[in-house]
């Protein structure tokens, strides 16, 4: 159902923002985009980056706009885990089937490209102008250089709060009555570190795998990059023994990284530098509701529901949201009101559970993902997963290879969890994890 033009603002130039601003410039609205950060395109990055993983529910939504095969070109397929446990050869486990496989792309390369494809699209971008205050009735912002200084103020049909955890666009909507709002913040920290590629520009590891060096309560992660440098991702507690408290000078540093991440010495110079160069950034649940004021103001991304990295579920949650809205708005036409409604309805459950579900995947990856036993159950739900795959898609595959809802994943991965642990429960396990006893137990209990 064609919509009637509207004059829309968006705040918040990054991901989402700006995959939004392409959504709705081709429905034939008038967009602009407000940020109070400078034009990424013109700086250097932060050093507070994670590579992403963008996986279906990404890739549909860039597909609906015809911008899929564009990023595809600034990103590299993972098709399996690389396991770094210290007293053992380095192994790997599959994500999915066949071919299935998360693609890692830099956040500063990709946000730069979908900035430049919104431009192209005709959405207008205005940096360096910080949104302090918003009027959610009439869909009035204003902008200044200070809170206190003068602002300006700019009208508009609609405002989509994109600008991240800590919105200004719903910390207007949070002093509302009957606004719901909670914050969590966990007791690990991150910090971006990069691995060199070699001389000739080749990566050092295995470019087709997510790279894991699980130390029980911290861990290290890696992704490629196009130039051959790995991003990687150090998550470590703020403080207590081996912390970013404790590692206070380069000798630490390099006893701590040594001790634990051996194989990162060849680059480990390069690996300190940026230890104490880049900055330690802390990681935050955030859930809200409403997400919406009338048919005036909607919230859209992490500004809805800010979650921890640790299932690569951020942007892919916040461009499915996108998707969705946009289905509304295919299906509702002028009705802004009813297509906010349902889309707040039909997300808020699923923001919910991913938040859950990428709870528990740091747990998993820092470590259970080096326990025997826990690899034992994994192999035992691969294997009947692939004699029965209508009857068993393992909680990772339904999350990031398919589209059906989160809170449906999160539902049936629990179910999925009592029954393995009564198989794990089995006498001698560990000798017949390949037998047709287990496979009958299995059965038996679905």
């Amino acid at each position: 159902m064609a919509q009637t033009p509207k004059n829309i603002a968006i705040v918040g130039s990054g991901l989402v923002g700006s995959l939004l601003a392409i959504y709705l410039k081709k429905s034939g609205h008038l967009v602009t985009v407000f940020d109070r950060r400078p034009d990424i395109r013109t700086i250097t990055f932060s050093g507070r980056s994670i590579n992403l993983a963008m996986s279906n529910r990404g890739w549909k939504a860039l597909q609906k706009v015809g911008i899929e095969d564009e990023i595809k070109k600034i990103a590299i397929p993972l098709y399996q885990r690389a396991m770094h446990v210290i007293g053992k050869p380095l192994y790997f486990q599959k994500y999915g089937k066949e071919g299935e496989a998360i693609w890692s792309t830099s956040r500063g390369v990709l946000n730069r490209r979908m900035i430049d494809l919104a431009e192209a699209a005709g959405v207008e971008f205005r940096f360096n102008e910080k949104v302090w205050d918003v009027d959610l009735p009439d869909a009035k912002i204003y902008t200044g250089n200070s809170e206190k200084g003068a602002w300006k103020e700019y009208g508009f049909d609609m405002v989509f709060g994109c600008d991240g955890a800590f919105s200004r666009v719903r910390h207007k909507m949070q002093r509302r009555s009957r606004f719901n709002y909670s914050q969590k913040f966990i007791d690990v920290g991150y910090k971006e570190l990069t691995l060199l590629p070699n001389e000739d520009g080749s990566h050092k590891m295995d470019n087709h795998s997510f790279h894991i060096w699980p130390r029980g309560k911290f861990m290290l992660i890696a992704m490629p990059n196009l130039d051959g440098s790995f991003t990687c991702t150090l998550f470590l507690p703020f403080e207590g023994k081996d912390s970013f408290e404790s590692i206070t000078t380069k000798e630490r540093a390099e006893t701590f990284f040594s001790t634990f991440f051996p194989n990162v010495l060849p680059d480990l110079g390069n690996v300190i530098e940026d230890f104490f160069k880049n900055p330690t950034s802390a990681m935050v649940t955030t859930k809200c509701f409403p997400w919406i004021y009338w048919d005036k103001v909607a919230l859209v991304g992490d500004s809805a529901h800010a979650i921890v990295p640790f299932f690569g579920q951020g942007m892919n949650a916040g461009f499915e949201d996108i998707h969705v809205m946009s289905e509304l708005m295919e299906k509702h036409g002028d009705a802004w009101e009813t297509i906010f409604t349902e889309y707040q309805e039909l997300r808020k459950p699923n923001a919910d559970a991913i938040a859950e579900l990428s709870y528990r995947n740091f747990i998993e990856m820092s470590s259970k993902t080096a326990d025997p036993k826990f690899l034992l159950q994994k192999k035992i739900e691969k294997r009947f997963a692939e004699k029965y795959p209508q009857k068993w898609i393992p909680v990772y595959s339904r999350v990031t290879f398919s589209d059906r809802p989160y809170a449906e994943a999160l539902a049936i991965g629990d179910a999925q969890e009592k029954i393995m642990q009564e198989v794990m429960g089995m006498p001698r396990i560990e000798e017949k994890w390949d037998s047709r006893e287990v496979e009958d137990k299995i059965l038996g209990l679905l």
